[in-house]
């Protein structure tokens, strides 16, 4: 199945409160196959570190349509998460030029 879709980030700033995280983009894949990758970037410093599937979020949703990450705890309103579409780049086809 294509992904028509062009947007493959969505960002939101951490208030301590929200869980819930829309993917305003499709993604392949469900729960911990999600072809998602989560960045929680502190803002003081610019400072990146990639999120673990069960240990800092879980995934609803995709199989080419979007979805939700959710957080297993609130991130702190000096950090932000940053959801990446990380979709398996494969070419199953030999093309030969001309």
């Amino acid at each position: 199945m294509t992904v028509s879709a062009t947007t493959n980030i969505a960002s939101y700033t951490g208030d301590g409160g929200t869980t819930s995280f829309a993917t305003t983009f499709a993604f392949q894949g469900t729960g911990s196959s999600a072809e998602l990758e989560v960045i929680e970037r502190t803002i003081a410093t610019g400072v990146e570190v990639t999120k673990s599937y069960t240990t800092h979020y879980t995934v609803t949703g995709g199989s080419g349509s979007t979805g939700t990450v959710v957080a297993v705890s609130a991130p702190a309103s000096t950090v932000e998460w940053h959801i990446h579409r990380g979709t398996t780049q494969t070419q199953t086809t030999d093309y030969v030029a001309n």
